[in-house]
C-alpha cells in the first residue's frame, strides 16, 4: 500500500503541475501548447508514478525492467501516436515512432542504470 501511495505522488504532483499549465494555455487559445503539454502531463505522471516498480525488493532487475517496458508500450506508445507530435500517414510511420521509442527508452534506461550503480540507488 505504501508503494501505491509513493507512485501517486511521483506521478500526481507532476500531473497536476503541468496539467494546470496547459488548461492556463487552453484559456489563453494556445490550442495546440495545451495540448503538447496535456500529452506531456500525461508521459511524466506514468514515468514517474511507474519508478516505484524499481522500488518492489522481490522483483530482480530482470523482471522489474521487464515489466516496466511493457507497461511503458501500452501506455506512453499510444500518447506518442495520438500526441499529433509526430505524422502518422502510414504503417511505417508508426513503426517510426516505436523505434524512436525503443531508442530513447534504452537510452534512459542504460542512464539510470549507470546512475543508480555509480550512485547506490
Amino acid at each position: 500500500m505504501k508503494l501505491i501511495f509513493i507512485g501517486l505522488i511521483r506521478g500526481g504532483i507532476p500531473f497536476m503541475l503541468l496539467g494546470t499549465v496547459a488548461v492556463l494555455l487552453g484559456f489563453q487559445n494556445k490550442t495546440m501548447e495545451a495540448r503538447g503539454t496535456f500529452f506531456t502531463a500525461l508521459i511524466v505522471s506514468i514515468v514517474g508514478a511507474s519508478s516505484i516498480i524499481y522500488d518492489i525488493p522481490q522483483w530482480g532487475l530482470v523482471k522489474r525492467s521487464t515489466f516496466h517496458f511493457m507497461l511503458m508500450l501500452i501506455t506512453i506508445y499510444p500518447i506518442l501516436l495520438f500526441s499529433g507530435w509526430f505524422p502518422l500517414h502510414t504503417f511505417k510511420d508508426g513503426l517510426i515512432v516505436l523505434g524512436i521509442f525503443l531508442l530513447v527508452g534504452l537510452f534512459l534506461w542504460t542512464l539510470f542504470f549507470t546512475l543508480a550503480t555509480i550512485f547506490k540507488w
